[in-house]
């Protein structure tokens, strides 16, 4: 059951960009395929000095990734929420109730008692639930009725962001996210999908945020790039960009995701994408719970996986915060190329998971599974579907024994051994590893009694 407090989506672009690990959820949600075509591919993104000087280069590789997909799109939200809306419409048991306004929480032992108001009528209405999970924002009711607070991680800025729609073609403007690093007035430009561009400006001390996002004051901020007769303005808003992570995620049967657990500058963007993999992670997580496969402690590792992976990402995007403001690139040393004679070059960041659920071998427990083509032509995921996979060599599947294979079956654990597979478990070293439905590694095995205990954990 969903709770949404609005009659309909938000007609309004806010994030903009999305990498290759969040399209294989999105594969795996099977929309994959009706997303790709609505998305555009960024070049990456480029840091540059007041004098035009590039300081740091974050350009993505193109083509495919190991994870099957690009490194990085560009999309419109709306266009985006909308298949993400139809989607759902094709499960009869998801029962979404739109203008309702969730008011109370009461967890008890077999579930909570769900209080809420339907905005139009004013009736107030119950519901029950075996678990909730908060998705309500920077402002989160849930959070407030676990009783979390957020741990403030020092970046709060106000910035100016301005939406348009080109008139005409502008290709000079090119397809690098460009941060203009001018601590007079530090600015973004986002080359969105299709004729959309996005301009950030950070608001300087004595700014009026009522005055900035008038016409004639966007207009000013933009005619060193462009004018009225080129682009037509869709949306100027003042922001102020947050990091922060909560202290607590979860309290019993109530959870919360995405901005109610963390917030995140824009300049990595990031921010929905730490919603959606929180989702994936403790949607797995329900259900199995929920088919009997786990008991409730499954959801202990939720946060513990989560929070200090998301942490990773905040702390290098305020980091580069600091960059845009500042232009001092050493503060990104850290997760960048050192400087030679050129410019720095900035490292994708692809953190492990933080300690939570492992079995076996558990040198990368944590990590992206890569996603192959198999042999048969499919992706890796689609042939395995939203259960855990036990990936091997060819000849040690030839090794597995009749009771262990019946093991894998009764716990749902797909075998997969593959020439493509079995290249990637040739460069990390092991004969099998377990993955798990999110496609992260639970652990590894080089003997069947390391593979028992695999399954065994699934």
């Amino acid at each position: 059951m969903v709770f949404e407090k609005e009659a309909a989506a938000y007609h309004l672009p806010r994030a903009v960009a999305f990498d290759s690990e969040i399209m294989r959820i999105f594969q795996s949600l099977g929309l994959a395929d009706r997303i790709e075509p609505i998305t555009g591919q960024g070049e990456g993104m480029r840091f540059v000095a007041p004098d035009g000087e590039l300081l740091l280069d974050w350009s993505r590789p193109p083509g495919i990734t190991p994870m099957g997909w690009r490194s990085g799109y560009l999309f419109h939200q709306p266009d985006l929420e909308a298949i993400l809306r139809d989607g759902m419409g094709r499960f009869p048991h998801v029962n979404t109730r739109p203008e309702c306004e969730v008011t109370r929480l009461d967890p008890d032992g077999g579930g909570v008692t769900i209080k809420y108001r339907h905005r139009p009528s004013g009736d107030e209405r119950t519901a029950r639930a075996y678990y909730v999970v908060g998705c309500d924002g920077a402002r989160s009711f849930t959070r407030n009725v676990i009783g979390s607070e957020f741990d403030d991680l020092g970046f709060h800025e106000p910035w100016l962001v301005v939406d348009l729609v080109l008139k005409k073609p502008r290709p000079d403007l090119g397809n690098h996210a460009i941060q203009f690093c001018e601590p007079d007035r530090s600015a973004t430009y986002v080359p969105t999908v299709g004729n959309r561009r996005r301009w950030e400006f950070r608001l300087n001390d004595g700014d009026d945020p009522e005055k900035i996002i008038e016409p004639d004051v966007v207009w000013g901020l933009l005619e060193r790039w462009l004018t009225p007769d080129e682009a037509r303005l869709d949306r100027s808003a003042v922001y102020t960009f947050h990091s922060a992570v909560a202290e607590t995620w979860r309290r019993g049967r109530i959870m919360i995701a995405g901005d109610a657990a963390h917030q995140t500058p824009p300049f990595m963007g990031q921010g929905m994408c730490a919603g959606i993999r929180d989702a994936a992670n403790v949607g797995w997580k329900l259900d199995r719970i929920l088919k009997g496969h786990a008991g409730d402690e499954l959801l202990d590792t939720y946060q513990s996986e989560r929070d200090p992976h998301v942490r990773e990402f905040i702390e290098l995007t305020v980091k580069l915060g600091h960059i845009i403001n500042t232009t001092a690139t050493a503060l990104v040393s850290g997760s960048a190329t050192p400087p030679g004679d050129g410019p720095q070059k900035l490292n994708q960041l692809i953190p492990r998971l933080g300690p939570g659920l492992e079995a076996g071998l558990t040198d990368l427990t944590g990590s992206l599974v890569p996603q192959p083509r198999l042999s048969t032509g499919e992706r890796l995921d689609d042939t395995v579907g939203w259960s855990p996979a036990l990936l091997m060599r060819t000849e040690f599947a030839l090794e597995i024994s009749e009771t262990l294979s019946a093991d894998l079956a009764a716990k749902g654990v797909e075998p997969v051994d593959d020439p493509a597979v079995e290249g990637w478990l040739d460069e990390i070293g092991f004969q099998a590893v377990l993955m798990r439905p999110d496609r992260y590694i639970l652990g590894a095995a080089n003997s069947l009694d390391e593979a028992r205990e695999l399954v065994a954990a699934a």
